[in-house]
């Protein structure tokens, strides 16, 4: 799968949005050049960062183009980089995870030759620290066995699937330009599950397609956008709108199940607000309790919680 790069009409668009990650970003670069398949551009579009993240990707040069833009978050960064890039193919990366050498061959192999799928994507490895901080070698987490082998029971038209979980995460995929032409780009009014909204718009259009062995190190830290305390439960609202759009069934006669859709719903409600109980937030966890047992109401303890809440009890976790 090796190829010269070329300069007019790579093959591989790679975008990273990036923000004052100068601890992560060279190594994250670093995995994208040493991909086997060379036929890529590598945009990183730095949305406002005022660390030393500019510097440093300025520092690798050809192939890597960096654009700049004031703070718009990460839905702009990456719809500008979709607009800047001009690859048959473009992929997300976010700027602190990594990719094992094969993820961007395999995946274009996988979309040649399924020209049905708007996408291709694989399982991912969470990547945590130890105690001091220091994240394990990558190779030391490398994949083993058919790096292009298709999981047939994960492939294929995910709009039910979608209806319980995001099913896929943004830096593990690959996806063909026309995707983002028939199905919009990222809303940017979103700040968190931005990447489901736009998995759903993409299942009502194309089945995805998913390799067997992991392609990417989801790197883990306490900045992470998903383990910010928020105001709005995204993930609910997200849940509730495509459900109200689009029913249960997908565009080939799939469906969920809709008990198991309610109580997926109410795991969700709950599980905000435990979040909000450990921060203290007693009055919003119990309204997010209360949803949770009106959609669920064979859970008793969904009323429990709240109780607990007003009586001093806060979660561990």
């Amino acid at each position: 799968m090796d190829s010269e790069v070329n300069e007019v009409n790579p093959t591989v668009s790679v975008i990273i949005p990036s923000y004052n990650c100068e601890r992560y970003i060279a190594e994250t670069i670093d995995s994208i050049l040493g991909q086997t398949f060379q036929d890529l551009e590598l945009i990183v579009v730095d949305d406002g960062s005022t660390d030393r993240t500019r510097e440093i990707v300025n520092s690798f040069g050809h192939p890597v183009r960096l654009v700049t833009q004031q703070n718009a978050r990460v839905c702009a960064a990456r719809n500008r980089g979709i607009r800047e890039s001009r690859g048959k193919y473009i992929c997300l990366m976010d700027h602190d995870d990594y990719w094992f050498a094969h993820k961007l061959a395999s995946q274009v192999k996988c979309l040649e030759e399924h020209p049905e799928a708007g996408a291709a994507h694989s399982p991912f490895i969470l990547w945590h620290p130890d105690a001091n901080g220091n994240f394990p070698p990558p190779q030391s987490l490398a994949p083993q066995g058919d790096l292009e082998e298709v999981s047939a029971e994960d492939s294929g038209w995910m709009y039910h699937r979608l209806l319980f979980d995001c099913v896929m995460l943004t830096s593990s995929a690959m996806f063909r330009r026309e995707v983002f032409d028939k199905c919009g780009n990222f809303d940017e009014s979103l700040p968190y599950s931005e990447d489901w909204d736009l998995w759903f718009r993409i299942s009502r259009a194309y089945p995805f397609i998913k390799l067997r062995q992991p392609t990417t190190l989801y790197r883990q830290h306490p900045q992470q956008g998903n383990r910010v305390v928020r105001d709005i439960d995204y993930r609910t609202v997200l849940l509730e709108k495509a459900f109200n759009r689009w029913g249960l069934t997908g565009p080939d006669g799939q469906s969920a199940d809709r008990k198991k859709f309610m109580r997926q719903l109410a795991k969700y409600h709950a599980d905000f607000g435990l979040h909000h109980l450990q921060a203290g937030h007693v009055q919003k966890a119990s309204e997010s309790f209360l949803k949770a047992w009106k959609r669920n109401p064979m859970q008793p303890k969904y009323l429990a919680y709240i109780a607990a809440g007003f009586l001093g009890w806060r979660p561990k976790w």
